[in-house]
């Protein structure tokens, strides 16, 4: 799976879609409710179930990132799966704090 920035990822078991913002550095798997995501325009496998530990969801306008790899990825629609990298839940990326003006 190669993860370019602005490349486009879609779900095996729900609604979920995802932009990478910015790659891994290593190879990694992008997952989504404990299935490996598709690039979008592809086919989706058959049999794929939504794993209920991994169903926390997505949120679209939401930045999603992985700090061990540098992987962060923007959900661009919402959907019930929650994202992976080898198992392991992504983290929402919180938005930086501006500065008060006076």
């Amino acid at each position: 799976m190669e993860l370019k920035p602005g490349s486009r990822w879609k779900s095996a078991v729900c609604a979920a879609e995802v932009v990478v913002v910015r790659p891994a550095k290593t190879s990694v798997t992008l997952e989504c409710g404990g299935q490996p995501m598709v690039a979008l325009g592809t086919t989706v496998p058959e049999g794929a179930a939504l794993a209920p530990e991994l169903a926390a969801g997505v949120s679209a306008g939401k930045r999603y990132f992985d700090a061990e790899s540098g992987l962060e990825v923007l959900g661009s629609k919402a959907g019930k799966g929650t994202l992976a990298v080898g198992g392991k839940p992504l983290a929402l990326k919180e938005a930086k704090a501006l500065p008060a003006s006076d």
